[in-house]
Order: structure tokens, then sequence, then C-alpha cells
């Protein structure tokens, strides 16, 4: 029997069930392994078919909570024992140049010989002048040491070029998404229902959404469409305080949590998807997961210029400038007419951004890595 070649995945405690999913399609030709730290960010891949090994890091052996991530910051994180989850490593893959763990895996790979893949999402080069200065050595270690860079986007792929990567070993590599789970099958509701999905932070532009709601109903626009926000983070109490201070308090809702599972149901239910992404000085949006799940859902789509959502969303999605929510509140008059059943727009799109053509991205870049032809 011919062994597989051993790829470990490598995601500290960021593992989650959308990304690591086009893994679970190369079973039959790579053998998959995800260390996994005792302490996770609160994602569930225990339904996902892949095969994990416990494996302790430092933020596993202090307290739970935000007194234990700041304690964190003192040592660094970092695996205890990743040499040994190692062992018989074809192909170790990280991600990102700052990562602590893609440097954990770069420092070891002249000692154990295995090849380093890294996904990259990042579409900001911040060299080391705008690096954090912890990661500044990271990201020295890991351009000289990986083999091959696997950018999200052609955005991240340019970045990779300004940070100093080697042309030569990059290729694209877009991640996927079940197109089975979310597929056109609305829309359920009868009202305007404009779903905003992301981390609660600024940079995801919810509060624009809900100024531009205000502005329709001080205007005294007959049709006002409800505002579902998904999510957690640190703004989720401004927000619903700010929603009652605009008087729209009524319209808006907020679910710090939905299930993965659920939300092909909540997209059904929805008019229209709204990101609303703007750029700070560290960080612009990277790829956007939502967008390629509405156009696989036919939910038509509102968004920003901010960072690759062009490159992902495409010519059907709507746009306005980052921040501009008197020009979002236009776009959500346009939707109060007629409701449309949801399809697709760009059936070539969908399936680019597909599980399976991702595994296959995967699976061609590992064979030419082994190969040695990358």
């Amino acid at each position: 029997m011919t062994r597989r070649p051993r790829v470990v995945v490598l995601r500290g405690h960021q593992a989650n069930p959308w990304e690591l999913r086009p893994w679970t399609l190369l079973e039959e030709e790579f053998d998959v392994v995800v260390p996994r730290p005792l302490r996770g960010d609160g994602f569930d891949t225990t339904t996902l078919p892949l095969r994990r090994v416990p494996v302790r890091t430092v933020r596993d052996l202090l307290p739970a909570g935000r007194v234990g991530d700041l304690l964190t910051r003192v040592p660094g994180d970092r695996y205890l024992g990743l040499a040994d989850a190692l062992q018989g490593a074809d192909i170790v893959h990280a991600q990102e140049l700052g990562y602590w763990y893609t440097a954990q895996a770069a420092r070891l790979r002249p000692r154990m010989g295995f090849r380093l893949v890294a996904n990259v999402w990042e579409t900001l080069p911040f060299a080391e002048a705008y690096r954090n200065v912890r990661t500044r050595p990271y990201r020295e270690r890991v351009l000289r040491e990986t083999d091959l860079f696997l950018p999200a986007t052609e955005r991240a792929r340019e970045s990779l070029l300004v940070e100093g990567a080697d042309p030569g070993r990059m290729r694209v590599c877009e991640p996927g998404i079940d197109v089975g789970r979310f597929r056109p099958v609305g829309p359920t509701a009868a009202d305007v229902v404009v779903v905003s999905a992301g981390r609660l932070v600024w940079e995801k532009g919810h509060q624009d959404l809900l100024r531009a709601i205000a502005l329709l109903r001080r205007r005294g626009d007959a049709t006002l469409p409800r505002a579902v926000l998904v999510g957690r983070g640190p703004e989720e109490q401004r927000l619903r305080a700010y929603a009652d201070e605009l008087g729209i308090g009524d319209l808006v809702e907020l679910r710090s949590f939905v299930p993965y599972d659920e939300m092909p149901a909540l997209y059904a239910s929805a008019s229209a998807l709204w990101l609303g992404s703007m750029p700070i000085w560290s960080w612009e949006e990277q790829f956007g997961m939502v967008l390629a799940e509405a156009h696989a859902s036919g939910l038509p789509i509102i968004t920003t210029t901010s960072g690759a959502i062009p490159e992902v969303a495409g010519p059907q999605a709507s746009y306005v400038a980052p921040g501009d929510w008197v020009g979002l509140a236009e776009r959500l008059r346009e939707l109060t007419g007629p409701r449309e059943p949801h399809r697709i727009r760009d059936p070539e799109r969908v399936q680019r951004f597909s599980t399976e053509a991702a595994a296959e991205r995967l699976a061609s870049a590992y064979r030419s890595l082994l190969s040695g032809s990358r």
C-alpha cells in the first residue's frame, strides 16, 4: 500500500470549520492531521472528519479569558512539543508572515526537512516599520523558510511581492464554501431584511447600516428595511445603544451567535447582504467569506471597495465608498420594490469559490511542491 503524504495543518487557536472544510476532501490522497490546542477560539471543528492530535500551547496553561490573553503576550504563545507532532510530516501548512505558529514551523523546517506552505490573507505589506515588534523576526524567518505561499487573493499576492517574497514561490489559492449548503432557496420573508455579518468592530461598518436606515426614517420613507447584525465583538453594546439613539431600535436585531449550519436559512430570509468594511491603518478586508456565501445563496450584495472585496464580490455587487452611509441609504431604497426570488448571478464565480475547487487548488499545490516543480 502506497503511503499517503502527511500534511499537518497548523492553525493555533484559530481553527474553524469553514476554513478547514476543503481538507476533508483530500483524505484519499493525503494524510491530513490538525494539531489541536486544548483551548480554541470557540469554533467547533468536531463535525469535520479530520484527524486531530492534542498539543498544548502556552495559552492553554494560563487562565481563561482576557487575563490569560494579556499574560500570553509576555512570553508569547507557542506549541509545547510541536516537533513531536510534526514527526513524519511531508508538508506543514500554516498561515501568514507574522503568526507565532508559522514562525515556529519555520524554525523547525531546516532540522526536520518538511516543506512549509503558508496561506496569506494579509493584503497590507507592513514590512517591519508597521509590524508589531514581536512579529518582526517572525516575518523574516517565514519569508526565508517557506517553500510555497498561497495568497488568498491577487491583492494578497501583490502584498507578498512588496514584502519581498519570491514570486516563483507563490500561487493564488482562494478558499471555498459549501455550495450545496449555500444555495438559492428564498426569499422566505415578505419584508425587507438586510444582513450585516461579521465581527462587531468599527472597521466592519455595521454602524453605517444603522445610519442609513435612520436617514430613511427621518426622510419619511414609507418602507424601511430591517437590519440583522450577526457577530460578536467589543462594539455590541455601543451598536445597541446607537440604534436606540437613532430611533431605529425597533428595526435592528443583534444576534451575537448564529450557528454556521443556520446561516443558509438566514440568507434565505434576507433581501441583501451588507459588508461595510472600511480600511484602518492595520487592516483592510482580506477576503470576506460572507461574500462567497451570499453569491452562492443568490443574495444581492451591497458592499464597499475595501481591500480585496471587489476581487471577491465581482461586478454583480453594488458598491459604495467605505463609510458612505448616505450612498448606502440610496441602495437600500432600491430594495423596497417587489421581491425577486434569489438567483445566482455568476455561476462561474460560485464554482470558483466552492469547497471542491478550493480542495483541488490545495491538492495541486501539494503535488507540485512534492514533485519539486512548485
